[in-house]
């Protein structure tokens, strides 16, 4: 039985430019555990804001440090799924046409660069690259917090609570939004602004929109396509539908 509609599949071969926003959810079928969901075992006791703000690593670097490369060097054990290399796939097939496809997330471990995608924006930073902006692949650090080439204590590349996006990257991400005419919201709440935002911006330029989640979110009611189910069995499927090919690595 087919997954989607006629009128998705259509959109999806006829739309001038795709903009997709990915969550964690497209992360979590890779084995990494939402920022939330890690905060198990020793550190269990702690609250997101004793861990992922300005203030915490002012007050405790050592602690901050310790958490984050901890959390990096799981997700090196990690490798991209399905739904990462369906977005690949895409991309590869939208721009052989001639046509845009832009790729948002706010995920921080780099999948869907290690699954092919190209130029993704990433709104919330990445945990490979240090406050310095040196990208840090290798094992686990023997100091805590590490020094970054200043001398400084090295913080990680990733946007903390209560920070503001890169405006470079949340300018491109917006541009693009505006400009599309699918959007797609997939593994994510749409509830974390401001990249929930898109979802609203994508809409009022006209966007049509593709939701792809385990659970119903607060953009399901308005969305043209709202799928439930895993994005790492969902897209392969909408990409061989719409272009005809199985793209399961």
């Amino acid at each position: 039985m087919p997954l989607a509609d006629n009128e998705l599949l259509e959109c999806l071969r006829s739309a001038d430019h795709i903009a997709v926003l990915t969550g964690p959810g497209v992360s979590a079928e890779s084995g990494i555990p939402t920022f939330r969901d890690a905060l198990s075992g020793l550190w269990s006791k702690y609250d997101p804001a004793d861990l992922a703000t300005p203030e915490a690593f002012a007050r405790d670097p050592e602690l901050v440090a310790r958490w984050y490369d901890e959390r990096r060097c799981m997700v090196a054990r990690c490798r991209p799924n399905s739904g990462h290399f369906a977005l690949a796939e895409l991309q590869r097939i939208i721009l052989s046409q001639g046509k845009r496809f832009t790729l948002i997330t706010q995920n921080v471990d780099r999948l869907h660069q290690a699954a092919g995608s190209k130029d993704v924006i990433e709104l919330h930073g990445t945990l490979w690259l240090c406050g310095d902006d040196v990208e840090e692949r290798g094992p686990a650090f023997t100091e805590f917090p590490p020094r970054c080439s200043c001398g400084g204590r090295r913080r990680p590349g990733v946007v903390w609570f209560g920070e503001k996006l890169p405006g470079h990257a949340l300018l491109q991400a917006q541009k693009a939004t505006g400009s599309c005419q699918l959007f797609m919201s997939l593994g994510t709440s749409s509830v974390v602004y401001p990249a929930a935002g898109l979802v609203d911006l994508a809409i009022q330029n006209g966007a049509k929109l593709l939701e792809v989640n385990l659970q119903e979110t607060v953009s399901s009611s308005r969305a043209h396509w709202s799928i439930r189910g895993k994005t790492g069995e969902v897209l392969p499927r909408l990409v061989a539908e719409a272009f005809g090919k199985d793209k399961n690595p």
